[in-house]
């Protein structure tokens, strides 16, 4: 489990003992490439469908793991162990700089370039505790080959410019920059990101635990870099930290795909690779030491900004330091420790914490983190009083001592249960398949162990089922891992309203101080440094020294998983490696109703909890140990979406899901069946917990998601569905939530009398009762040949149920059409702005040119002036059918008005300006890129499925595809022109309420999350 902002979940294990014999192919990868790479092993993993190759680079002794895989989607990534002694954050810095432009492509912006030349379904970079991390992803050879020419050459050949260290890092300003008499302003892209990131109470409370937990090793800094250091770092330590660490024998490389690794290794060392010596290997090796242990516990305590209220919102967590990630026995026993104890609300500790009356919900770094070297286990509370240390650590430790005496066995099987699913699934999340195991591996190869051994479970599973036999086995990892440990933090992070404004004010007086001795030298040289960025900025490179590729390349039809009617059940065949999805899908009611206009505000509430209730005469915990024991646990969720013709008419459905190993499918069925047929709704304290959970969940999201939070509310009247988002799971469903947490507490008695958690019971359960009478239908996706077995399970379960072939039902919700122009403020370094304009849905014809409209601006002028000249970390704008509407986006952003004013300009620029076609080939590569990004097997069925569900055809989907194929440069003016007309704009603003007061717009409403 991963408890912080760190950007891979890793394990890590010991070498192997014996080296596999090499099959045919493996000898002839190696004897083709005896000048460069040598084969160690290699190793095949059938429950990931994988083989493993390990390799070694003669030369300078870069490692290099190949994921081999019948897979057209290939994935590269190359890592560099960077180990910053400081919180100046030079390795993310770095990580922005180096991708600037170097020796083969001297361009200031090749990688954004690249994004725009490419049908990439992957490309980012990553800065981690100890790592950084160039990764990329096509299913297009020739793209795959471009994207590798240039990432070899940004990691090793970088330019670092020291203009762009200025705008990617930080640098100095004058709020106008050719005035020295104004004030003195921090600028730069980090900088701004960090102090967006480090607005989130979970960063600043991880921050703060690994400064005490590792005193003396590099996680003691933050790796992003803390605001008020970044502008300690100078140009010439960026380059010396450049120079130390970027080189091939501090490298690793990680490659996915069907790809042959011979194919990789000559690419490897035509491009890079040849131009190191020998000597590269002998440099001192680059290494997290064995951290310095306490020899007792140790408590600590700091301040984070917040909003001023009463609420208790104090976080007390305890932490231990562990061992090491790299033995690989040491790393599954914590994972099997942290599961039994924290996996879900049956877990003791789990259930103690969230049950507990000294904080509202267990702290979101609850669980192990098994990424650094040395793995860190922690427990704890937030929304606690200020006075809550004693007893939430005493709370803790005495719900360890009693789980020693303890631990229910099939706690433990649940336990080991929910590792072997995360083994086999194929997740469709952010990242692509290979891009997730190859980051899964990745920490172990930084360490020096072994990811072969990491991501190979089988023989480790079957080891640790051996070990539960014993019964003392979990009580003496809780006895020698936690209680006995005296590497133990308790670490108090209390809130403080004034601090915001107190670090504005540090951070001004400190600007006053450097402006005070500057000289007029030194002014000039500010001044002509700005004048020297904005002309750099505004330069117009070369684009034709990249390598692209252009519309000939791209895939001329597209395809969809073929859909199976059974009777009452669609059945999906996907590769799923042995786990089987199902759900079962319903018309959402008519919730609209006179009677019953109630029963949709608490809709959210009904899908976000009714699987975490009391089933016949099981209560909750009873219910969430069967989950775990057969499942990967139950979901339940709505979707709404518009007629593809009509944004003002939504549609919509209700579906209960559940996923598992198919020899579990019929336990499963059994769990959903149960589910929806025997939940109870008369648990209370229950759902009073459970709403302060989901509160402090989404309150915690803000600092992440504030771009679409501040989207949601810009389009927030634009038609009724988006005005169901927003009072849903928007800006006002977060404020909703918090006012419903109110409620329950004054309500505390639960006796039902008020409004808090036993109203929302009731109204749960009456429109449970019409979600229970909706005919159903069954999706169920797994593999061709376990179909006939599972639909048996199906019908034998749901016989004699109301089905209906067309689960979505119409929603009777009122019109709306109309402008927005708000703020809602939290408590936030940055800004997060968006304005919308009203458009057109999915059917019409304007609207895959206003899909390429949003790329052609983000590309070309968007990204230029909010990031580049504002020093936002990201812009960017889309049109979303859905709503009917184009936004413009802002992300932690410095900036309110000049960027507001941004968005207009770039409507005047698409319309005044004369545009090279180049600029309109590389907006449509985009669509089409997104538009074929693929998910895994299972996430392909799941989006056919929906997409069947409302009306998006696969011969839709093609129109569309041409359409956007065929958009003209005037087709982008004519759209530009008749939608983006300024006096129809909404605006939506997320910022801190002393920034809201200043915004000059008429008619603002200013309102708190």
């Amino acid at each position: 489990m991963n408890t912080h902002a760190q950007l891979a979940e890793t394990v890590s294990p010991a070498s192997l003992t014996q080296e596999p014999t090499p099959t045919l192919e493996a000898k002839s990868s190696s004897a083709a490439n005896r000048s460069s790479f040598e084969s160690l092993r290699q190793r095949r993993i059938d429950s990931l469908n994988i083989r493993i190759e390990e390799y070694r680079h003669r030369a300078t002794g870069a490692m290099h793991y190949h994921l081999a895989a019948d897979n057209p989607e290939n994935v590269f990534l190359v890592a560099l162990r960077t180990v910053p002694m400081d919180s100046t954050g030079v390795a993310h810095i770095l990580e922005h700089t180096a991708l600037c432009g170097s020796a083969k492509y001297p361009v200031r912006d090749p990688f954004f370039m690249m994004i725009r030349r490419s049908l990439n379904t992957f490309m980012n970079a990553f800065t981690a505790s100890d790592w950084t991390a160039y990764p990329f992803a096509s299913k297009n050879r020739k793209d795959f080959d471009n994207l590798l020419q240039v990432y070899l050459d940004a990691v090793f050949f970088s330019r670092l410019h020291e203009l762009d260290f200025a705008q990617e890092g930080h640098r100095l300003e004058f709020s106008k920059p050719e005035d020295p008499a104004t004030p003195l302003q921090y600028k730069g892209v980090v900088f701004n990101e960090m102090k967006g990131a480090m607005s989130s109470p979970a960063n600043v409370l991880w921050q703060t635990l690994c400064k005490h937990l590792y005193p003396t090793t590099t996680y003691h800094y933050n790796s992003g870099g803390e605001p008020a250091h970044i502008p300690d770092l100078d140009y010439q330590g960026l380059k010396g930290f450049y120079r130390s660490h970027y080189q091939p024998g501090n490298a690793v490389f990680m490659t996915y795909g069907d790809i042959p690794a011979a194919e990789h290794h000559a690419r490897f060392e035509e491009l890079a690779l040849k131009d190191f010596s020998e000597a590269e290997a002998t440099q001192p090796a680059i290494s997290v030491g064995d951290e310095q242990r306490l020899s007792k516990p140790l408590r600590a305590q700091a301040e984070y900004a917040c909003e001023a209220d009463n609420s208790p919102r104090t976080h007390v967590v305890t932490g231990w330091l562990l061992g090491l990630s790299t033995d690989l026995k040491a790393q599954f026993e914590a994972q099997l420790l942290s599961a039994v104890l924290l996996d879900n609300s049956s877990s003791p500790l789990m259930k103690a914490l969230e049950t507990s009356p000294l904080g509202q919900s267990p702290s979101p770094l609850c669980g192990l983190e098994d990424s650094n070297r040395e793995m860190v286990f922690v427990a704890g509370l937030e929304g606690c009083k200020t006075d809550a240390t004693d007893g939430v650590e005493s709370l803790i430790l005495k719900t360890l001592s009693a789980v020693e005496k303890n631990v229910p066995q099939e706690q433990v099987q649940a336990a080991l249960h929910q590792l072997e699913l995360e083994q086999r699934e194929i997740s469709g999340g952010a990242y692509p398949y290979g891009l997730q195991l190859i980051l899964e591996g990745l920490p172990a190869a930084i360490h020096r162990g072994d990811p072969i051994e990491l991501l190979d479970l089988e023989p480790v599973l079957a080891q640790l089922r051996q070990d539960i036999k014993d019964p003392g086995f979990i009580p003496g990892l809780i006895r020698r891992l936690l209680l006995d440990n005296p590497h133990r933090v308790t670490l108090t992070l209390r809130p403080q309203p004034e601090l915001a404004e107190q670090r504005q004010k540090e951070e001004a007086a400190r600007l006053a101080e450097i402006k005070d001795q500057l000289s007029s030298k030194q002014q000039a040289e500010i001044v002509q440094r700005s004048k020297a960025l904005l002309a750099r900025q505004a330069s117009k490179d070369d684009p034709d020294i990249l390598p692209k590729v252009g519309p000939e390349d791209i895939p001329p039809q597209i395809s969809e998983p073929q859909r199976q009617k059974h009777g009452a059940a669609v059945f999906y065949a996907a590769p799923s490696n042995g786990i089987v999805y199902q759900q079962v899908v319903m018309p959402l009611p008519d919730l609209c109703a006179k009677a019953d206009s109630e029963l949709l505000e608490v809709l959210p509430f009904y899908t976000a909890c009714i699987s975490d209730l009391g089933i016949g005469k099981r209560d909750y915990a009873q219910v969430q140990a069967w989950q775990a024991a057969v499942s990967g646990g139950v979901y339940c969720s709505s979707s709404m979406r518009n007629l593809l013709d009509d944004e003002q008419q939504p549609q919509a459905c209700v579906s209960f899901a559940s996923k598992g190993l198919a020899r579990n499918h019929q336990a499963f069925t059994e769990l959903l069946h149960a589910t929806l047929n025997e939940v109870q709704f008369d648990e209370t304290a229950r759902m009073q917990e459970l709403i302060e959970q989901i509160c402090t969940r989404e309150e915690n999201r803000i600092p992440g998601q504030g771009h679409v939070l501040a989207m949601g509310l810009a389009c927030s009247r634009m038609s009724p569905a988006a005005q169901y988002s927003f009072a849903s799971t928007g800006l006002e469903g977060i404020s909703r939530l918090k006012a419903q947490r109110e409620k329950g507490r004054e309500d505390g008695s639960g006796d039902g009398d008020g409004d808090g958690a036993a109203a929302v019971l009731a109204k749960m359960a009456r429109l449970h009762e019409q979600v229970l009478a909706a005919p159903k239908q069954f999706l169920l996706i797994a593999e061709e040949y376990q179909r006939d077995e599972l639909l048996g399970h199906i019908q034998s379960q749901w016989a004699g149920v109301q089905t209906t072939d067309s689960p979505r039902a119409a929603v009777q919700l009122p019109s709306v059409r109309e402008q927005v122009c708000e703020a809602r403020t939290t408590a936030t370094a940055v800004n997060f702005c968006a304005a919308a304009f009203p458009t057109v849905p999915a059917a019409h014809a304007d609207n895959s040119v206003l899909h390429v409209l949003a790329g052609f601006l983000r590309n070309n002028y968007l990204h230029r002036a909010i990031r580049e000249q504002g020093g936002a970390y990201g812009a960017g704008a889309g049109q979303d059918a859905g709503a009917a509407a184009f936004r413009f986006f802002s992300y932690r952003d410095p900036r309110l008005t000049e960027t507001l004013a941004d968005f207009n300009k770039a409507v005047d620029w698409m319309l005044n300006t004369r545009h090279e076609p180049r600029l309109l080939e590389e907006a449509i590569l985009g669509v089409i890129a997104t538009m074929d990004k693929p998910s895994s097997p299972a996430g392909e069925a799941r989006k056919a499925y929906y997409r069947h569900l409302f009306g998006e055809t696969l011969q839709l989907r093609m129109e569309f595809r041409q359409r956007v194929l065929a958009v003209t440069v005037d087709d982008l003016r004519r759209v530009a022109e008749t939608y983006l007309r300024p006096e129809q704009v909404s605006i939506g603003v997320l910022t801190a309420p002393e920034r809201a007061r200043q915004l000059e717009l008429p008619a603002i409403r200013v309102a708190a999350v």
